[in-house]
């Protein structure tokens, strides 16, 4: 807070409470009473101005809340970078548009291509070839059947991804992965610390 930007809102707050209280007198009320309205109105005039004063730190505490709540406190992106803050799982999380919806990725540059469980591509309405021949893709619990789809449009902030190509199968259970045909569509991508930074 500055003193010096706040002071006269004070020195303004101050005078408006002296004339409310000066009115009150006037009016002849009761002692105890033009006190306990005096107090209420000093306590309101207080609590706005701490809301005024301290609103740049309001805000962000708001927007940590709303990320929090969205699933994006641990990635920053803009026209440049996106970065992305190792949670405490040990893994890197994206959140994504998919054809418009928010879906959450865990980022494996040990996937060749990225992986759609069956529910996400349903309610994302992924195009996905249901009468091609299966793939066979191999995972931490073994070998597993899916099928090659494509997600028309991903979005993450101002950057746009069209037509990428992915596998959908049940067997991936309920968890999505961005694999290395989607970090090989970036210009470049490096971990650093507990940060990985990517440059679409």
């Amino acid at each position: 807070m500055n003193i010096y930007e706040d002071g006269p809102s004070l020195i303004w707050g101050v005078v408006c409470v002296i004339l409310l209280i000066s009115s009150l007198v006037a009016r002849r009320m009761p002692l105890n009473q033009v006190a306990k309205m005096a107090l209420a109105w000093v306590a309101i005039f207080f609590a706005l101005f701490a809301i005024f004063s301290f609103r740049t730190e309001f805000q962000t505490i708001w927007e940590r809340v709303k990320s929090d709540f969205a699933g994006t406190s641990n990635q920053s992106v803009n026209a440049q970078t996106i970065e992305i803050k190792r949670r405490d799982d040990g893994h890197y999380w994206l959140q994504l548009e998919v054809n418009g919806k928010a879906v959450p990725f865990l980022i494996d540059s040990g996937a060749t291509t990225t992986a759609i469980n069956e529910n996400t591509a349903i309610e994302t309405s992924i195009d996905v070839d249901r009468s091609g021949y299966p793939v066979i893709i191999s995972t931490a619990n073994g070998r597993v059947t899916a099928k090659r789809g494509t997600i028309q449009t991903i979005l993450i902030g101002p950057h746009r991804i069209e037509k990428h190509p992915v596998v959908v199968s049940e067997s991936f259970g309920d968890t999505n992965v961005l694999g290395m045909n989607f970090l090989d569509g970036m210009k470049s991508w490096k971990v650093e610390g507990n940060v990985m930074t990517l440059q679409p």
